[in-house]
C-alpha cells in the first residue's frame, strides 16, 4: 500500500480566496520588516565581532562543564563547539570557543584570556604549572617561598612549579608577586597539565561590518540570478512571480528571527541561500506543468489552468515538504545548539517557501496574465534558452 498525504486527484480552487492569501502574505512581510526596523536581529559574533579561541584537552570535551566554568566570567554570547578530525591523536580532543566582542574592542584582552584558560583548566582537572625564566640559582629561593601555597619543583625542570588541580585565581597573583620580588626572575608564564590554548583570533568591528554587507550582497545576487533564469527559460511574468515568492520567503524569515530574537550568524545567511534554492525548486515545478497545461488546454481561462497545474503537481509538493521536514525535526532535536538555528531557519523555510510556491508565485502569474499560445514564438521570449528542459 503506497502512502499518500494527499488524493491523488484533487480539484482545490487555491484562487477562490487569493485575496486573503495575498493579505496574509502582506501583512506578514509588513509585521517582519517592521520587527526588523524597530528591534533589529540578533546579531552573533560573526556579524558583532568577538574572539575565536581553539584548545586542545587529553580528556574528552565536555561542553557542559567548560559552558559551567567560562559563565562566572559574564562574556555574553559564547559557542562551544568540539572538532571532530581523523588525523586528531587518541588524547587530542580540540574545542572551538567564540566569546562576543567586549565592551566593543576589538579583541578580548589578554588577562581575560588567562582567565579563561585558568578557568578551563580547572574544568579539565589539571594542575595548574608556574614556568619561570630567569636565573637557574634562584631555583632553590622560589621553591622555599612557592612551598607554602602548594607549589611543588618538577621533576622535569628546576623552574618548573605545580599546583593542584583546582586552584583559586588569586593563587596566580600570589605566584606572580613572589616571582616580582627576586630580581633574578626575569618573567613567569602559567600552564595546564591536561589543557592548553593552542590558538586566539579576533574578528573586529570593522570586518564585521563587511561581513554583512557581503552577506546582503550574497543574497541579492542569489535573487537577482534567479530572475534571469525564470526570464530566460519562461516569461517575464514567471520571474516576477517566482522572485516575488522567494523576496517573500526571505524577508518574513528575517521577521522571525527579529521578532524571537534568534542569534542571526553566517549559519543563517547559508539557511537564507538554501531557502531560497528549496523554494525556487517547488516553484520551478508548479511552472512548468503549468507551461504544459498551456499547450494543452487552450480554451480553459488562466486561473483554471493555474488550478488544474497545482492541483497535479500537489501531491509530489507534499511528499516533498514533509519528508525534508521529519529530517529536519529530527536535526532539530538530536542535533545540538550548534545547528539549531540552522535548522530552525530551514524548517521555516520550507513551511513558507512551500505557501509561496503555492499561493504566492501562481497568484501573481494570475495577476500578471501570460502568453496563451506556445507554439508560436513570442517577441517577449524570443532567445535559445526558452524550450529548456526541467
Amino acid at each position: 500500500m503506497r502512502l499518500r498525504l494527499v488524493p491523488e486527484e484533487t480539484s482545490f480552487d487555491f484562487f477562490k480566496r487569493a485575496k486573503l492569501w495575498l493579505g496574509i502574505s502582506a501583512l506578514m512581510m509588513v509585521v517582519g520588516f517592521a520587527s526588523f526596523l524597530l528591534q533589529g536581529l540578533n546579531f552573533g559574533i560573526d556579524f558583532r565581532g568577538g574572539t575565536t579561541i581553539r584548545t586542545e584537552a587529553v580528556e574528552a570535551v565536555d561542553v557542559g562543564a567548560y559552558r559551567d566554568a567560562l559563565a562566572t566570567h559574564g562574556l555574553g554570547d559564547v559557542s562551544i563547539t568540539e572538532v571532530f578530525d581523523p588525523a586528531f591523536e587518541e588524547d587530542q580532543h580540540v574545542a572551538m570557543i567564540r566569546i562576543q566582542a567586549q565592551d566593543e574592542g576589538e579583541a578580548i584582552s589578554g588577562e581575560l584570556i588567562e582567565n579563561v584558560a585558568h578557568s578551563l583548566g580547572n574544568a579539565t582537572g589539571s594542575d595548574l604549572v608556574a614556568v619561570f625564566e630567569g636565573d637557574v640559582e634562584s631555583a632553590g629561593i622560589l621553591a622555599d617561598a612557592l612551598s607554602p601555597i602548594g607549589g611543588k619543583n618538577s621533576l622535569d625542570a628546576e623552574m618548573v612549579f605545580e599546583f593542584p588541580a583546582g586552584s583559586a585565581f588569586d593563587l596566580r597573583e600570589k605566584i606572580k608577586s613572589i616571582a616580582t620580588q627576586n630580581a633574578a626572575i626575569s618573567k613567569v608564564g602559567f600552564e595546564y597539565s591536561n589543557f592548553k590554548i593552542v590558538s586566539v583570533e579576533s574578528v573586529g568591528p570593522k570586518v564585521s561590518g563587511e561581513l554583512i554587507q557581503t552577506a546582503v550582497i550574497a543574497v541579492v545576487l542569489a535573487i537577482a540570478a534567479v530572475l534571469v533564469y525564470i526570464w530566460l527559460r519562461f516569461e517575464w511574468q514567471f520571474a516576477l512571480g517566482a522572485v516575488a515568492a522567494l523576496v517573500h520567503d526571505v524577508v518574513l524569515t528575517i521577521g522571525v528571527f527579529s521578532e524571537l530574537q534568534i542569534k542571526f550568524d553566517l549559519a543563517i545567511i547559508a539557511a537564507l541561500l538554501t531557502i531560497v534554492g528549496y523554494s525556487l525548486n517547488d516553484t520551478v515545478v508548479v511552472f512548468d506543468r503549468v507551461r504544459e497545461n498551456l499547450r494543452r488546454y487552450k480554451k480553459k481561462d488562466l486561473a483554471e489552468v493555474l488550478n488544474i497545474s497545482i492541483n497535479e503537481t500537489l501531491s509530489r509538493t507534499m511528499m516533498t515538504s514533509v519528508t525534508t521536514l521529519l529530517a529536519l525535526i529530527s536535526l532539530y532535536v538530536l542535533g545540538g545548539d550548534v545547528i539549531r538555528g540552522f535548522v530552525f531557519a530551514m524548517i521555516w523555510g520550507v513551511i513558507v517557501g512551500t505557501y509561496s510556491s503555492v499561493f504566492v508565485a501562481s497568484t501573481i502569474l494570475l495577476k500578471l496574465g501570460v502568453k496563451r499560445d506556445w507554439s508560436k514564438q513570442a517577441n517577449t521570449t524570443g532567445n535559445q534558452f526558452g524550450n529548456i528542459d526541467a
